[in-house]
């Protein structure tokens, strides 16, 4: 008998041996802590955009809030899915099985981010999107345990696309990643377009990671659009924004923009290359006291960066759901946790006041910025000049056109 029971557990230690490690590993037993665990990508192309810097964001919103909640000690974990979504579901089923996790925070890559959220729902437990975009996490596919955080497909492709076609952006062609992200987003920017008067002419899909831009970027020149829309992000927005630059596309007349851009990717590209681009978000480090000084303290953890508006999500993310658990006692219930954190308006120093939507999406204000030339620019962070406030009516996709089935 002792050695059948010595075997199954080699043979059961063997499974889990090829899965990701994560921060803290040893399994906490049930109702000792409030375990949050911050699901990233902690070393690929959403890196700088998310991974270290989320968990950064998460200790800091702990911290913020005591370090306990229900009389518990809160506990960060950090998991790396490598931007697979069958690796980003083995975490959390693991995380949620054995290993006592209650909430699983930010999944940069909306493929992963769906997946996860699928976990979620089946081991009634929560899912708060801080990074991942698709804008059917809060659509056909939102669930009772999951809230959207982040701006969507919707927001950031609508806001500056009906922007565009005012200008004169009539003619549109697309550089899209070949996953959900990416497909949604040109999805929902063509549909503004079409609506606001203008025409889509094509578009050609990269794969996530791609280094070599130049066939794609040809057949964007050869369609003769008045606007190159990419749709992309991270690394591969990077690379085919300074690719682009390189072909000569705004020399030849074509405007290229970037549908979902970051500060860390202004930033990487330099004010050169990117001034007077429009960029939409719902965070700025410079806008208030509050974003300052919490873009200060983040800084001294993180090498002097300054946190991009997906880091500040997990910020404001944790803090509503430490206070959700606060009120409720200690509950593992993750459906009733994200129908409290519904219920509550959210409040914190770096977002202000807002709600959170029936269907899980949160509501908090949306800023339009134009990149600063370099010779306004006092500083590598000092990037953005607020040029509008988005009427939310505007900001965000109206709940009855989304389809989620949460929503009577």
């Amino acid at each position: 008998m002792r050695r059948a029971v010595l075997a199954v557990v080699l043979m059961m230690s063997g499974l889990g041996a090829g899965l990701p490690q994560i921060a803290q590993s040893q399994p906490a037993p049930r109702r000792e802590a409030v375990r949050i665990g911050i699901m990233s990508d902690l070393s690929g192309s959403f890196a700088d955009v998310a991974g270290p810097g989320s968990v950064v964001a998460a200790q800091l919103a702990a911290e913020d809030f005591g370090g306990r909640a229900a009389r518990l000690p809160v506990q960060i974990l950090s998991g790396d899915h490598q931007n697979r979504a069958d690796t980003g579901s083995a975490i959390a089923r693991r995380w949620f099985d054995t290993e006592g996790v209650d909430a699983i925070v930010d999944l940069p890559n909306s493929a992963v981010a769906l997946a996860v959220g699928e976990v979620a729902r089946n081991a009634n437990r929560v899912a708060l999107v801080t990074a991942a975009v698709a804008s059917r996490l809060t659509g056909d596919l939102c669930s009772p345990n999951l809230i959207h955080y982040s701006l969507d497909t919707w927001s950031m492709s609508n806001v500056p696309s009906r922007a565009l076609v005012q200008q004169g952006g009539t003619s549109w062609f697309y550089v899209t990643a070949d996953y959900a992200f990416g497909h949604d987003l040109e999805k929902q920017s063509s549909e503004a377009v079409t609506l606001a008067g203008g025409r889509v002419l094509g578009s050609v899909r990269h794969p996530l990671g791609t280094t070599d831009f130049s066939s794609v970027l040809l057949q964007a020149q050869a369609s003769r659009a008045s606007v190159v829309a990419l749709a992309n992000s991270q690394a591969d927005f990077i690379n085919s924004m300074k690719q682009a630059s390189e072909f000569g596309l705004v020399r030849r007349g074509q405007r290229v923009v970037g549908l979902a851009v970051y500060i860390s990717d202004i930033v990487s590209l330099g004010l050169e290359t990117t001034q007077g681009a429009i960029v939409v978000g719902n965070f700025y480090w410079d806008l208030t006291d509050g974003t300052r000084g919490f873009a200060r303290r983040f800084a001294e953890r993180s090498g002097g960066r300054m946190p991009t508006d997906l880091q500040a999500n997990v910020y404001a993310a944790v803090t509503h759901y430490l206070k959700a658990v606060e009120a409720l006692g200690n509950s593992t219930d993750g459906r009733a946790v994200v129908a409290r954190m519904k219920a509550t308006p959210t409040e914190d120093a770096v977002f202000g006041s807002g709600q959170i939507r029936a269907d899980g999406r949160r509501i908090s204000p949306v800023y339009v910025f134009q990149v600063k030339a370099p010779a306004a620019s006092t500083g590598r962070y000092d990037v953005y000049r607020l040029i509008r406030d988005v009427p939310l009516e505007e900001a965000y996709r109206p709940i009855a056109q989304g389809g989620c089935p949460l929503v009577q």
